[in-house]
């Protein structure tokens, strides 16, 4: 029965020198030379092994880039009337939540004004009375559509709507709130600063909606097509690949080195940054519902390649028929003559410490955990 473990077990692999099982030697004898060795720290070796499962799947073809982090999202804030700071409510690396209040402006001028705006309208809707109601009175008659717009126009109730409009926005406008979640990049603004309309408030930078914008050499463009698949590792965790897919592939190659870029959208964790860089693999092509091996396992014997297969306790090496391979992993293809696969999903292959191991060596499986690694 073969041994089905998760990928991921450590063997551990005794190889027993100068036993001559494999020269037809007796195996008790062999076995009592393998004790006494092991006791006198003689001729035995212990060699700590990896092994992971052969899995049934899709293998992804790559190409390679490289590639910067971008922000979905950064937004230069700015002032939308004038007036005094009276409250600066965030500072430079702040999470904000949407429509939170980050900085707030003095509203008392800004009441005087809508209040002054608004007894200008009264006025000016009176004067507007009284020149249209005569005209009804001695005519009998609702005014003309043309003699309202005069009415309008010559008491002064257009502009008079116009202004009370603008006081009241920019009333509204007296809190400066974040238009989106994020993190705060700097702070433009002090209590007490007085500012105008489009002044400079605050930067704040969208780090959950990410895009990587990878650099693919012009030759590779058009094996990339949208919704394949990227693993991104950053320079900074390089030990933690993320998943993304290829948004788009954008239209122009830059004549100086020749690339193109394709775009990579990925969810941030708060621990990526925009303008990190990236080591980036994208989806070329897609073989699917093969039998595929760490491409570590994969060694030669003799010019043949070959896998060394753990079952009941001992590693043998198993000839196999090499496919095609993306670098981390490789498809094992039919052999030529049988025209069988000789691995099955769930076997477990040896991928270090392996290259120097015998045929039908005893091993001893021991789970990761076990190990303290």
């Amino acid at each position: 029965m073969r041994s089905a473990r998760h990928a991921g077990f450590f063997l551990v692999g005794i190889l027993l020198s100068g036993c001559g099982l494999l020269d037809g030697g007796s195996a008790d004898a062999d076995s009592t030379s393998a004790a006494a060795a092991l006791n006198t720290g003689g001729a035995s070796l212990t060699l700590p092994v990896v092994g992971e499962t052969v899995r049934r799947g899709d293998l992804i073809l790559s190409v390679s880039a490289t590639g910067t982090v971008r922000s979905e999202a950064t937004a230069e804030l700015k002032a939308e009337t004038a007036g005094f700071i009276s409250e600066v409510l965030v500072r430079p690396g702040d999470r904000v939540a949407k429509g939170q209040v980050l900085v707030r402006l003095d509203i008392k001028p800004l009441e005087l004004a809508l209040a002054r705006a608004e007894a200008n309208h009264r006025n000016a809707q009176a004067r507007y009375r009284a020149e249209i109601e005569p005209d009804s009175v001695a005519s009998g008659q609702a005014p003309s559509e043309a003699r309202r717009a005069f009415a309008r126009a010559s008491s002064g109730l257009e502009t008079s709507d116009v202004d009370l409009q603008e006081a009241r926005y920019n009333l509204e406008r007296a809190e400066v709130r974040a238009p989106f979640a994020g993190v705060i990049e700097r702070v433009d603004v002090a209590v007490g600063t007085r500012i105008t309309s489009g002044a400079d408030i605050a930067e704040l930078v969208d780090i959950t909606n990410l895009r990587v914008e990878a650099h693919v050499l012009e030759h590779d463009i058009p094996l990339l097509k949208g919704g394949g698949v990227a693993e991104v590792r950053l320079a900074a965790m390089p030990d933690q690949p993320l998943e993304g897919r290829i948004a788009a592939v954008l239209p122009i190659v830059d004549s100086t080195d020749k690339s193109g870029t394709a775009v990579i959208r990925i969810r941030g964790d708060g621990k990526i940054r925009p303008g990190m860089y990236a080591d980036i693999r994208l989806e070329a092509n897609r073989l699917t519902d093969r039998i595929i091996v760490p491409a570590r396992a994969v060694i030669e014997r003799d010019g043949r390649p070959l896998v060394f297969r753990v079952e009941d306790g001992i590693a043998g090496w198993v000839y196999v028929n090499a496919g095609r391979s993306n670098g981390r992993e490789t498809e094992i293809l039919p052999d030529s003559v049988s025209g069988l696969i000789p691995l099955e999903p769930g076997d477990i292959v040896l991928i270090d410490g392996h290259l120097t191991l015998t045929h039908q060596a005893p091993v001893r499986l021991v789970a990761r955990d076990e190990t303290g690694n």
